[in-house]
């Protein structure tokens, strides 16, 4: 086991009718005057963006709002929002919704503490030094961007999909009501599903092997979300499935599933390039090449494969030929996504990949080739081109 740093500052308020606690949090976290930041109505016409203004004015704290956080979340409105909280004295951004709200809340909380231009820090030139603090209240389990210190951003100006980490944009509060992931669509439930899944995998796929304690968590993230998974899909108002899944989207990410190990994270890095490209819902997108990314690099470490196909899918060890365990168990992830509605290929997510756009979604994963990515095995430009081949 690697040493490791776990840091978890995030206060999380759980249950049913939370949301009415917001004023309460935000004067807790002394804010003042806060940002209201959503997307593009869901928030609005089922009436919750009323009731955490309501709960706002009860106590006593003004608000200006910011709507317009649509998937793939756009640097253009991080620096309209970024303009608004300088001109009306913000000091508190608190985000209505899913992931895109929350990176997008997060981006503006850097900007507006920073004299520079914002895309520094999702371009690696550098790093933030300070954020307004961040609030949220949670409508979709999908990026656990609720617990994370992560935020990524769509550059309209090439497309570039890019993310900064930082401890300062870990949300003080996420409020989690799993009654309001009532009404999403099956496809968002089960991209939402996907990208908790693919969250643990990223740090379960590590060289790491005395982390036992680490890989019993992360397995039952891993089984608990997909057996949820297939009982929303009958039944998407179950309170006690949304409350699973909702908690195991906050625990995925927020490190507790890579204590101790380095992680790979390959997958999500191509699934950037695609997303920033041809705007793909981000689960599905990660649907749709891990399964080649899986076979291209399972040479690299078969006994890990091979563990989770053993102990998580629940195929037996062929001990003359682990090689076919592993197979097995690609095969396998590859049926639970379909058995979800989910795709795994690039042409069913409605893109026919050209050689040329395979080449340029390469060029771009590999930062213009200053850049290797993955753990299990290091993968350059020419991988990355190869892997999106076999996907598509």
């Amino acid at each position: 086991m690697q040493g490791f740093e776990y840091y978890t500052p995030t206060k999380v308020v759980f249950g049913k009718e939370t949301e009415n606690q917001a004023g309460a949090l935000v004067k807790e976290f002394k804010g003042t005057k806060v940002l209201v930041h959503y997307g593009t109505g869901s928030v609005k016409r089922s009436g919750l963006l009323d009731r955490v203004l309501a709960s706002l004015d009860q106590a006593g704290i003004p608000h200006v709002e910011l709507g317009g956080a649509v998937p793939n979340p756009r640097l253009s409105l991080v620096y309209e929002g970024i303009e608004l909280c300088r001109k009306e004295g913000v000091d508190f951004i608190l985000a209505v919704g899913g992931g895109s709200a929350i990176d997008s809340a997060k981006a503006i909380a850097y900007g507006v503490k920073d004299e520079g231009d914002v895309w520094d820090f999702y371009a690696k030139i550098r790093v933030p030094q300070d954020a307004l603090p961040v609030g949220v209240v949670l409508t979709l389990a999908a990026t656990g961007s609720e617990m994370s210190n992560s935020s990524v951003i769509t550059n309209e100006d090439g497309w570039l999909k890019r993310g900064c980490n930082c401890d300062l944009s870990r949300p003080r509060f996420a409020i989690m009501n799993p009654e309001l992931t009532y009404t999403l669509p099956e496809y968002q439930t089960m991209s939402g599903c996907v990208d908790i899944m693919m969250h643990t995998l990223e740090r379960w796929f590590s060289h790491e092997k005395d982390t036992e304690l680490t890989d019993y968590l992360a397995e039952g993230v891993l089984k608990t979300v997909m057996h949820q998974a297939k009982v929303l899909l009958t039944d998407p108002e179950n309170y006690e499935a949304r409350s699973e899944v909702f908690w195991a989207g906050s625990l995925s990410h927020n490190g507790l599933t890579g204590c101790g190990r380095a992680g790979d994270w390959a997958c999500h890095q191509l699934e950037h390039e695609l997303g920033g490209m041809f705007d793909v819902t981000h689960g599905a997108g990660l649907a749709a090449v891990w399964g080649s990314w899986a076979r291209y690099v399972y040479k690299s470490d078969v006994d890990r494969f091979a563990k989770l196909a053993v102990d998580v899918l629940g195929i037996p060890y062929d001990y003359a030929d682990p090689e076919r365990t592993v197979l097995e168990g690609i095969e396998a992830m590859e049926d639970f996504f379909r058995s979800i509605h989910m795709p795994v290929s690039i042409s069913e997510l409605g893109v026919e990949l050209t050689d040329g756009q395979i080449e340029e979604l390469a060029y771009k994963c590999s930062h213009m080739d200053k850049r290797t990515i993955g753990g299990v095995q290091k993968l350059d430009r020419k991988d990355m081109a190869e892997i999106y081949r076999m996907a598509r």
